[in-house]
This record gives C-alpha cells, structure tokens and sequence, in this order.
C-alpha cells in the first residue's frame, strides 16, 4: 500500500468520477484506475463501484476513506515537525530595528537565542519604522522593533514594549523652561528639532499638529533621539522627545509635557501572523528579554508596563 493510492482514492471519492479526480492528482484516468484497483487487491475488496455513471464509493470504500484521511494527515503532520526541527536548526532569520533607539532587551533575547540555537543566523539593521513595517508586511524582515503611534498594523502580531507620552525638551536657560506644561501653540515662535518622518515620535507630533492645526518651524532633523537631545541642548531647537528619552537628559534639558499630544509613542516589536519556527522561537525569547508573559498567562498590566519602561534605554523612536 502506497500513499499515493490513498490519495488517488481519496480524489475519485471526492470527485466521484474518476477523470476528474485524474485532473486533480496530475496523472493519468488510466493510472488513477490502476493504482485503486491494486489497492482493492490488497485489501481484498472492491472500494468503488464503477456500475453507474458516477464513481461511487462501496461500503468498504467509505470505511477506507475515513482511514486514508487519517493516514495522510498523520503523513502531514509528521513533515511539520520536521521541517520545524529543521528549521530551529538551519533558520534564518532577519530583524529590523529603528534607527537610533538601544533597547538592551532585543540585544538580550538575540542573544539567547544565538546560545540556544546557534545554528540560526540572525541578521539585524536599522531603517525608520514605516520601512520597517512594510518590510514585515512584504516578509523582507521577520521582526522589527518600530516606533508606533496607535494600534498596530493591521495582519500582523505586536508585543508592545514601550508606551510614553511625548514632551518638548528645551535647555535650562531657555525662555519656556521655568513651565511644566506646554500647548503646541506655545512652541511656535521657536525652532523644532525632531526626528525624521516615518518614526513613531515624529508620527505623534505630526498628528497632534495636523488636529491642532499648528504649523512648527521644523528647522533640524535627525534620525537618533540622542543626537536631537544634543541638538537641543546646544540651544538650537525645542527637541521633540519621548519622556525616557528626556528625563535621561534632564541635567542639560528640561522636559515640557505637550497638553495637546496625548496619543501616547511606543516601541512595538511586530512580525508576520504566520510565523516559521525560527521566529517563533524568537519571539518567545523576546518575551523573556522584556520581562512579559507568554500569551496565556495572566499579566498584571501596570506591573508589565513599569517592567517595559525600565528595559528601554533610549525611549521609543
């Protein structure tokens, strides 16, 4: 007995006639007929009766069916895993990053798995998140660690990371910096200094704006949070941040929350809907990395949210 007869008998079942079921399983009507009647020999009992104008099946032929379907379904399930294995052995996997934002916790699960299946290769860049995003979607990069402003993209999983509010940094000696508070009108008169279209904090900004309908004189751009911090600090610009951000450079800058900004910025790793093993074996590290539990577990939100802050070194981007 052949997997191949199952099959055949399976489309002439199906089909009830067998030049269709021929059609199906690319092969000749005469091969299909061949191939069951030496199934029948086999088995010691006729599977279809051929007295009428349709393929029908025997009360025998019935039974079998039921059994050929099991069969090749075990069959099925026998080649996922191993290609799951195979795949956890000889993966390959691309990560993509935002520019510009060190979170410790992705370089730790990274890590973790490279110990556990080094033979994975991993491959990491950074782009800005709209990139980022369509890389994902066209299945160019496996994971991402992007700068989000709202849900996440729609047919793909998010875990996120990181979710703050935006503030306008400023230097100590500035005119707006004795105010704990600013609206957006209030940053008008002054340049801006922000990261590039396409980043998580940039797409807040720009949204609160547009609803707002204030127009910022956006005089520098920069694709690291670092730099737009230092940028800031050297009196060229109010540096449009995330609190992490600026709160890791309150000695040079202090941070203005923005009242009518209040779409949060966060940092989200995302990946396809349709994971191979190799990426789901990543993400499960993530999740240990960034201190969440696994999807079934029951989390304590604000106890996983001050877990998530803390892991990011540099805010979201």
């Amino acid at each position: 007995m052949e997997l191949r007869q199952l099959e055949y008998l399976i489309a002439v079942a199906e089909e009830a006639n067998f030049t269709r079921a021929a059609e199906r399983v690319r092969i000749s009507q005469s091969g299909v007929s061949a191939q069951i009647r030496q199934l029948e020999r086999e088995l010691g009992g006729a599977l279809i009766d051929r007295s009428g104008r349709a393929a029908t099946l025997t009360t025998a032929g019935a039974a079998a069916v039921v059994h050929a379907r099991a069969a090749l379904a075990s069959v099925a399930a026998m080649r996922r895993a191993v290609d799951d294995v195979h795949g956890l052995i000889r993966g390959r996997l691309t990560v993509g990053m935002v520019t510009g934002c060190t979170v410790t916790s992705l370089f730790d699960a990274l890590a973790a798995l490279h110990a556990a299946r080094p033979g994975i290769e991993i491959t990491l860049f950074e782009d800005n998140s709209d990139r980022l995003v369509d890389g994902v979607r066209t299945g160019s990069t496996d994971l991402a660690l992007v700068g989000m402003a709202g849900p996440p993209p729609a047919g793909m999983e998010a875990l996120p990371v990181v979710s703050e509010r935006i503030v306008a940094a400023v230097p100590r000696d500035h005119p707006l910096a004795g105010r704990r508070r600013v609206s957006l009108a209030d940053l008008a008169p002054y340049p801006v200094v922000c990261l590039p279209a396409g980043t998580g904090i940039r797409t807040v900004f720009d949204r609160a704006c547009a609803a707002s309908g204030a127009r910022p004189d956006i005089a520098l751009e920069a694709s690291a949070p670092g730099a737009i911090a230092d940028l800031a600090a050297r009196g060229l610009g109010v540096a449009i941040l995330s609190e992490s951000i600026a709160a890791a450079r309150r000695e040079h800058l202090r941070a203005l929350l923005i009242e009518d900004a209040a779409l949060p910025a966060g940092l989200a790793l995302i990946w396809s809907a349709a994971p191979g093993p190799a990426l789901r074996e990543l993400v499960r590290h993530s999740r240990e990395a960034f201190g969440l539990p696994a999807p079934s577990a029951l989390a304590d939100g604000a106890g996983a949210r001050r877990r998530r802050a803390s892991r990011a070194t540099a805010g979201s981007a």
